[in-house]
């Protein structure tokens, strides 16, 4: 992957096929569930309520749906499977996969919600 895009509809731009419709399926349904900041960061769109709630990230093959906290959403979606630090848990979208608005509502809902109630779930102790 080249630079970081300059802003979201940038990195959004720079999709295309299959990837480029379900990110923009994605960032829609996001956007609607709740009232977020939406920024590029670590190269990624990443979407923040007291802290980081979750990202979308393109790769080659895929393209995953991570929650900072979604540990605590896998009996929302259990596909959220754990992944590196902290409580992040990712949903892997690959061509042909996809993902129901109203369970990204949900699942968007609900970790703004553990933010609010937690703090920002990368700082020691939250």
């Amino acid at each position: 992957m080249g630079p970081p895009a300059a802003s979201p509809d940038a990195y959004v731009e720079a999709l295309s096929g299959w990837q480029r419709a379900l990110v923009e399926q994605l960032r829609q349904a996001v956007l609607t569930a709740a009232e977020l900041d939406e920024r590029i960061k670590w190269t990624n769109l990443v979407y923040f309520s007291d802290g980081p709630v979750l990202l979308i990230r393109a790769e080659a093959e895929r393209v995953l749906l991570g929650f900072w906290r979604g540990k605590r959403l896998r009996d929302i979606e259990p596909r959220l499977k754990p992944s590196g630090k902290f409580e992040l848990a990712n949903i892997v979208l690959r061509e042909g996969d996809g993902i129901a608005p109203d369970l990204v509502d949900r699942l968007v809902s609900d970790a703004v919600a553990l933010n609010r109630e937690l703090g920002d779930p990368t700082r020691p102790g939250a």
